[in-house]
C-alpha cells in the first residue's frame, strides 16, 4: 500500500491563467495540430478560432489547457508535452491522455503522481474498427487497451510525482499491480520483478521525479527514472511478457489504479478515431 508521510498539498507548478474567452473547451486532446490534420477533417479549429458545432465538447478545469505546447492534468497542474522524445522509442511519441494517482488516508485523498499516456502517431492504423465511436463507448470496451497493448505500437506512460515518495514505497505500490495479475510466475517473471524492485530500492524520488514506463514490444519494458526533467538514461529493462502485460493493466484494465488516465486515454482516442 502506498504510504507517504503527512505533509501539506503543494502543487509543483503555479496556477495556469484563466480562459476568459470561452465557456466550453476540447478535451486535453494532446495531439500536437500536425498530427490531428492528418487524421481529421478541414474543420478541426485553429488555436484562437470558435469551436465548430461538431467538435466533440467536454466542459474541463480551464487549467487543463495548458501551454501551447503542453497538456496540464487538471488536478494537480503538472503540464505534459504534447509530443515526446521517448528513450528506445523510433520516433516521437504523442500524448493520449492524462490523470493522477491518489490515495485515501483517514478519508482525505491524497494525490500522489500525475501520469500522463504516450503512443506512436500510427494508433489509428490499428483500430479502424473503432472509428466514429464514442469516448464512453470505448472506455466500457476492455478489448480496446487490450488490442492498443498487443498492436505493435510504441507505448509509455510518464509518470511524474507531487510529493515526496521513498523508492520502496513506490515500488510497493507497482507491485501491489503487478504481483496479483501473475497467477503462476514463471522464473523470468520472478527474475524481472526482482530488477524491477532493485531499481527502485533505495531511491529517495522526490516531487518532480519522472519515472517513465515505455513499453516497446511484449518482452521489453524500459525503465527511466530522473529527478530534473525528462530522462537521459534507461536505468532498467524489463524482460517478463507477464510482468509487463500486469503493469499495462494496472493501468488500462477493467480497475484501473487511475480511472482519469483511463478516461482521458479514451477521449484521446475519440479524438483521432473520428
Amino acid at each position: 500500500m502506498l504510504g507517504v508521510v503527512a505533509l501539506p498539498l503543494i502543487g509543483i507548478s503555479p496556477p495556469l491563467p484563466r480562459i476568459r474567452d470561452a465557456r466550453f473547451v476540447l478535451h486535453t486532446h494532446p495531439f500536437p495540430p500536425s498530427l490531428l490534420l492528418r487524421f481529421h477533417s478541414p474543420i478541426l479549429p485553429r488555436l484562437g478560432r470558435a469551436l465548430p458545432k461538431r467538435a466533440s465538447l467536454l466542459l474541463l478545469p480551464k487549467a487543463s489547457v495548458g501551454r501551447a505546447d503542453y497538456v496540464a492534468e487538471p488536478a494537480t497542474n503538472v503540464n505534459f508535452p504534447k509530443e515526446m522524445n521517448v528513450l528506445g522509442c523510433s520516433a516521437p511519441l504523442v500524448l493520449l491522455g492524462t490523470g493522477y494517482r491518489e490515495k485515501v488516508f483517514a478519508i482525505i485523498g491524497v494525490k500522489v503522481y500525475a501520469a500522463a499516456f504516450y503512443v506512436g502517431s500510427s494508433v489509428t492504423e490499428n483500430l479502424h474498427s473503432w472509428n466514429g465511436k464514442s469516448a464512453a463507448d470505448i472506455l466500457e470496451a476492455s478489448s480496446v487497451f487490450t488490442f492498443l497493448y498487443q498492436a505493435p505500437l510504441e507505448k509509455s506512460l510518464n509518470i511524474v510525482l507531487v510529493r515526496d515518495v521513498d523508492g520502496k514505497t513506490f515500488w510497493n505500490a507497482l507491485d501491489d499491480l503487478i504481483t496479483p495479475r501473475i497467477k503462476s510466475p514463471t522464473a523470468i517473471d520472478n527474475s524481472s520483478l526482482s530488477t524491477f524492485r532493485n531499481t527502485f530500492q533505495g531511491r529517495d524520488l522526490k516531487q518532480g521525479t519522472s519515472i517513465i514506463l515505455t513499453w516497446l514490444e511484449p518482452t521489453k519494458m524500459l525503465i527511466s527514472i530522473s529527478s530534473d526533467g525528462v530522462p537521459s538514461n534507461v536505468d532498467a529493462e524489463i524482460t517478463s511478457a507477464n510482468v509487463n502485460l500486469a503493469l499495462y493493466d494496472g493501468f488500462f484494465g477493467n480497475s484501473p489504479v487511475s480511472p482519469t488516465l483511463k478516461a482521458s486515454a479514451a477521449h484521446g482516442l475519440q479524438m483521432v478515431l473520428r
